[in-house]
């Protein structure tokens, strides 16, 4: 478990390893979300060693080329803050469903609920980024197995190290956002896209994942591969100073069970408490259940384009998890804004703390628990009670999850592919 008596503060200085180096971030173009908020960390922290980076983005859809169309613009504007010296765009153009290859490797695959081989091909038909030719690119970290494709095609040939960061068992996601989905038989199951994703993962030099679990997993799965544990950095919010009761979730199946839960089980039961629940988890609960969506529409406040403002009013931060694995990036951003939080244990997964010894957190086991601390929360607010200036969630954040502690421990990384 991390001691978070230690600050990162006390850690030495980090220096320039990369110096003179040009990295090559590969990642999907997804914006909104908890990957997006790790590639900006990436970015910074290789900048914080010394490198040029580059961010090379590839759309995990069939669309027009890259930078054209409604998804390229929504995408190319909400990633601006991304801090890369250069950015690159990609993806799979929409003629590729006129290759009966294709059809057959993907699309036929994905109709039968197999994700995890469409987004391998889609990234088999990323083409190279225009001017990409005129990079000399030293070192790639790519996120999720399925750039690996794309990757190949980026290293034309040449021999550059490659760290593949896993982002969790993505298989185990496909599971998850298969359910309710309509899909052809046989149905692709667990078993069949974790193959496809460990056949991928096999090609990388490095194979780095953001919490224990997967650390743990992906070792006992791949044991012949080099692996490391580092805990992602998440860029910090503002302290908390206000009196708002929040809770900020993006839109994924997890998350929307878990705001299910909350609506239907925690909310009935809190005696008039409020809420205002921020990011784009507002569209997922309406295109899945509209009539929930409709009985707590003054509860959402939907995706705000000044995120850090939000947790800057905060007064608690609710964190009502039943469902999903990995490392939530959301729980992380809360950690950093310092204020108190209210949370189910599930919250914490990953982290490799016993969220108990938190003294600004409240653990809750069950619905009437959670409402039951949500009600004194109102009642503090209400008071006009503020966050203190520092706690021990903020600590943690300092300690483990800070773009410091992020760089440092990629530069350990990059010393055992140098071995």
């Amino acid at each position: 478990m991390s001691d978070i008596s230690q600050t990162a503060g006390e850690a030495p200085p980090l220096g320039k390893p990369l110096a003179g180096k040009t990295v090559a971030v590969v990642h999907a173009a997804w914006h909104s979300c908890g990957s997006y908020q790790v590639n900006v960390s990436q970015i910074a922290a290789y900048r914080k060693l010394g490198a040029r980076v580059v961010s090379v983005a590839m759309m995990d859809a069939l669309g027009p080329p890259a930078t054209e169309g409604a998804r390229w613009d929504a995408y190319i504007d909400a990633s601006r803050n991304i801090g890369a010296s250069r950015r690159y765009f990609s993806g799979a153009p929409t003629l590729s469903l006129l290759s009966p290859l294709f059809l057959a490797k993907g699309y036929w695959r994905l109709i039968h609920g197999d994700q995890a081989s469409w987004l391998v091909e889609l990234a088999r038909r990323a083409p190279l980024p225009d001017e990409f030719d005129g990079e000399t690119i030293d070192l790639i970290h790519a996120n999720h197995y399925f750039t690996l494709p794309f990757v190949e095609r980026l290293k034309r040939g040449k021999r550059i190290p490659v760290i593949l960061e896993t982002q969790d068992i993505q298989a185990r996601q496909y599971v998850l956002r298969n359910q309710g989905g309509f899909f052809l038989p046989p149905r692709a199951d667990y078993a069949d896209m974790l193959m496809v994703e460990l056949e991928w993962m096999r090609r990388a030099d490095l194979c780095t994942h953001l919490n224990e679990e997967e650390h743990s997993d992906f070792g006992d799965l791949l044991p012949e591969k080099r692996h490391a544990l580092i805990y992602p950095a998440v860029p910090e919010a503002p302290r908390a100073k206000g009196h708002e009761i929040i809770i900020v979730a993006s839109d994924n199946y997890a998350n929307y069970k878990s705001m299910r839960w909350f609506l239907t089980d925690v909310v009935p039961r809190a005696g008039g408490a409020k809420v205002a629940i921020y990011g784009n988890i507002d569209a997922g609960v309406r295109r899945r259940d509209a009539e929930l969506y409709e009985a707590h529409r003054g509860l959402f406040k939907g995706r705000v384009e000044n995120i850090g403002a939000v947790y800057a009013r905060a007064g608690f931060v609710l964190l009502p998890t039943i469902e999903g694995h990995g490392l939530s990036i959301k729980a992380v951003e809360a950690l950093s804004c310092g204020a108190p939080l209210i949370a189910t244990p599930l919250a914490f997964r990953g982290m490799g703390v016993d969220p108990t010894a938190l003294t600004n957190v409240q653990l809750a086991q069950d619905a009437a628990q959670f409402a039951q601390f949500w009600r004194a929360a109102q009642a503090r607010c209400d008071r006009g009670d503020t966050p203190g200036a520092m706690s021990d969630t903020r600590k943690l954040y300092e300690k483990s999850f800070s773009i410091d502690a992020y760089a440092r421990s990629l530069a350990e990384a990059l010393q055992t592919l140098a071995a």
